[in-house]
């Protein structure tokens, strides 16, 4: 098999690295805002279309290609097999999706020493990407079938995580903020798509009021928090089990510059899966413990910990929200099953957080009674 050199993808990172910061967050913004469509005969074309270009990749040529998997975006990913070696071929139709943040992230994990996908050969102006595989075994369903494993994986995915924050510090400038604008539109999300779309639930002046003061709340405690290289959604069904460098880290390009606790939000208060608070508790106390001095500074345990559960607050609602969108606009109702056990991690703090009230009174008495419903 002839083989394959990097050079290419080498050159083609130093002058992604060229495009301003200004230019990412047009993309990325544009990319937010555009008009979603469906259409099997594009996918159909767009297949044939990758096909062809991969027989243009000369190393990979003649191999076998095969579903891999598919997200809750517009991406879908095949797995290439040609002889021994087995490669990932990313679909990210434009306009819905963009791969240079992918290419830009992937370049900065690999920096920090981090077990990402390799960005092998690309196609900007097509949407396709050649990547290294990273195997077949996702973290939650090594989890759900070896629960005994949980110790030693999500030890080596905290370990990953302080690396991404310490040596990200290099690079969170690149990357878009998480700022108040984004914040407030994702805790929209739930409001209008949960709530309204899926429940028809509808506030009155009142309720609009409390809401208003609850994504107050919680906007400041995510802006107040030491701001680090954030990966956005770290989580069972983004980390890969692997024989070294253990977890793989997949679907980082919507990484930015955020709160410290997001990411751990992400992997400990899992919409997939869930565990004990107690061990939940020990984990958050653990990564505590991996951060610098500096950090140790800036925050204490207590600050620490309070940060962590509001924003998982932020980051469930969020959720919840784009479940529903899934559902309504995107034709993914199969995230709806996961809207329950995402609520009921806002429900178990009202107990430490009274200033919870108004959204766990709603969650309990409107949201959840109807999801029953209509399960």
């Amino acid at each position: 098999m002839e083989a394959l050199t990097t050079g290419c993808y080498q050159a083609f990172l130093f002058d992604t690295l060229l495009v301003t910061f200004a230019q990412i967050v047009r993309r990325f913004n544009a990319l937010r805002s555009q008009a979603i469509k469906h259409s099997n005969a594009g996918a159909d074309a767009r297949l044939a279309a990758l096909k062809h270009w991969v027989e243009g990749v000369g190393a990979v040529a003649g191999g076998d290609l095969t579903p891999a998997s598919g997200d809750a975006s517009f991406r879908r990913y095949f797995r290439l097999q040609k002889g021994d070696d087995s490669f990932i071929v990313m679909d990210a139709p434009p306009p819905q999706e963009d791969c240079l943040p992918f290419i830009r992230v992937a370049g900065y994990l690999e920096a920090m020493g981090l077990n990402a996908p390799r960005v092998i050969e690309a196609d900007l102006e097509q949407g396709y990407l050649l990547l290294t595989d990273l195997g077949s075994t996702l973290y939650l369903d090594r989890l759900e079938a070896d629960v005994s494993s949980a110790e030693v994986l999500y030890a080596d995915a905290l370990r990953a995580l302080a690396v991404m924050q310490n040596r990200g510090a290099a690079y969170q400038a690149l990357l878009p903020p998480y700022d108040e604008a984004l914040l407030r539109f994702e805790l929209s999300l739930f409001h209008d798509w949960l709530c309204g779309k899926h429940l028809g639930i509808e506030f009155d002046a009142a309720q609009e009021s409390a809401w208003k003061s609850l994504c107050d709340l919680l906007v400041r405690n995510a802006l107040d928090q030491p701001q680090v290289f954030v990966h956005r959604d770290y989580h069972s069904r983004n980390l890969m089990v692997t024989n070294e460098n253990s977890p793989g880290i997949l679907d980082f390009q919507d990484a930015v510059e955020g709160p410290l606790t997001y990411d751990l939000v992400s992997l400990l208060k899992d919409c997939y899966i869930r565990w004990p608070a107690g061990r939940t508790a020990q984990w958050v106390s653990n990564y505590y413990g991996l951060l610098d001095k500096s950090m140790h500074e800036a925050i204490t345990e207590q600050d620490f910990i309070r940060a962590f559960e509001l924003m998982g607050v932020q980051r469930h609602l969020k959720a919840a929200g784009i479940f529903a969108r899934l559902n309504h606009r995107d034709g993914k109702p199969g995230y709806m099953l996961d809207i329950p056990r995402t609520l009921s991690y806002i429900v178990d703090l009202l107990p430490r957080h009274d200033e919870l009230g108004f959204l766990v009174r709603l969650i309990n008495e409107r949201c959840l009674p109807q999801l029953d419903s209509r399960a």
